[in-house]
């Protein structure tokens, strides 16, 4: 009988020549648990998804107790369904009042793609600016949002009418002119390696949106749902975007992306013409139901509260020769070394002692930690201990 990896290897797609062939069987908390019952502590978190930890007691039962009301009804936006219903009205009450309609779907990359949509049908242009070593989804439209480089070689070509600039350079926001539909851009850029903005190039972004009449759309993909200190990356600048991007920690574990905006600026999606835009599966009743119970877990909890000091807990405890630099906020943090040779090495050697951590698309010299926002100060000395252990061992 063949084994689930050379099952894997013949059956499922493969991303990558090497992937890490990691068999997990289960995971709870801010554990994975290999096949002989290794745990595994998950630096990670799915790439920022378990915010709330894997299989959160509340999110579980949500689940269970929503799929055994109903699932798939209907395409989105036609039939009321209290678990969409929900949810939206309870992002809205921690949203500001311009963010105050949403649009479920699947996944990141079609809040993506649902937002570029809205914004050449709202503001009748067709001309889009995003930032250098942005990530926002690999579909075609999403993918043209990110400046050419080795990732999309060979899938162009992209669409047009797309311009790029140099993140948190005040120079470039002179590109943002009348032609402009919007500017997407990461309020801290995720794949670029954790770059941080300044509030100063924020303000000044949303100033020169505001002359142009352009749509500021944050992709908070990455950094929403309490990953950077505050439940939005946005609070820490005093900026509103027009449209606000959200997906992976939004869904405690399960498959949900949104675009948010005024009901203003939402409505055009719905006339000349109707359905201008579709989704079959976006706002399942089951991942809805899971939003909602991820989003009291965060708020009932106090969870977010405590994520800047953890943050600041792992920056103080990685003190080492060799790591360059450490960027972010909250439990979003980046871990700079030499060069990704080195990097790599470290990585493996703490995947080998029980501690899952990655790099970066756009930064391939850098450690990511974006651990659950559950994890104890236990749990990051831990982490830290092995971590450091590993630098020894390879950097010396």
């Amino acid at each position: 009988m063949l084994t689930q990896r050379q099952l894997f290897l013949q059956h499922n797609a493969q991303t990558s020549p090497e992937p890490l062939m990691l068999e997990f069987v289960r995971a709870k908390g801010v554990y994975i648990y290999d096949a002989a019952d290794k745990k595994h502590l998950d630096l990670i978190a799915g790439i920022g998804v378990s915010n709330v930890g894997h299989c959160h007691p509340a999110v579980v039962e949500a689940i269970q107790k929503q799929a055994e009301t109903y699932m798939h009804l209907m395409v989105y936006g036609e039939y009321v369904q209290s678990p969409q219903v929900n949810f939206a009205k309870a992002l809205a009450d921690i949203l500001p009042p311009s963010l105050s309609c949403t649009y479920f779907l699947n996944s990141g990359t079609e809040a993506v793609e649902g937002a570029m949509k809205l914004a050449k049908r709202y503001t009748g242009r067709k001309g889009f600016i995003a930032c250098k070593n942005a990530y926002h989804g690999s579909t075609q439209g999403a993918e043209s949002l990110m400046e050419s480089n080795a990732y999309s070689s060979g899938y162009g070509p992209f669409l047009p009418h797309v311009s790029f600039i140099e993140h948190n350079h005040l120079a470039d926001l002179d590109k943002i002119t009348a032609e402009i539909a919007a500017v997407f851009i990461e309020p801290i850029q995720g794949e670029a390696g954790i770059r941080v903005a300044d509030p100063g190039y924020m303000q000044a972004l949303r100033e020169k949106c505001n002359e142009t009449g352009t749509l500021l759309i944050f992709d908070e993909i990455q950094s929403g749902f309490g990953r950077s200190g505050k439940m939005f990356a946005f609070e820490h600048y005093q900026v509103i975007p027009d449209v606000l991007l959200l997906a992976k920690g939004i869904g405690g574990g399960m498959p949900i992306g949104a675009f948010i905006s005024s009901l203003e600026i939402m409505s055009v999606l719905s006339h000349t013409p109707i359905l201008g835009h579709m989704t079959t599966f976006g706002g399942h009743p089951v991942c809805c139901a899971a939003g909602l119970a991820t989003l009291r877990t965060l708020v009932d909890h106090h969870i977010v509260d405590e994520v800047e000091e953890k943050g600041q807990l792992f920056k103080q405890l990685l003190q080492h020769p060799a790591i360059k630099e450490i960027r972010g906020k909250g439990l979003m943090l980046a871990v700079e070394f030499e060069n990704f040779e080195v990097n790599k090495k470290i990585i493996d050697a703490c995947i080998l002692d029980g501690v899952l951590s990655d790099w970066f698309l756009h930064c391939s010299n850098s450690m990511r930690i974006a651990p659950p926002l559950i994890i104890s100060k236990e749990e990051i000395k831990e982490a830290c201990a092995i971590i450091l252990k590993n630098i020894n061992l390879v950097a010396g």
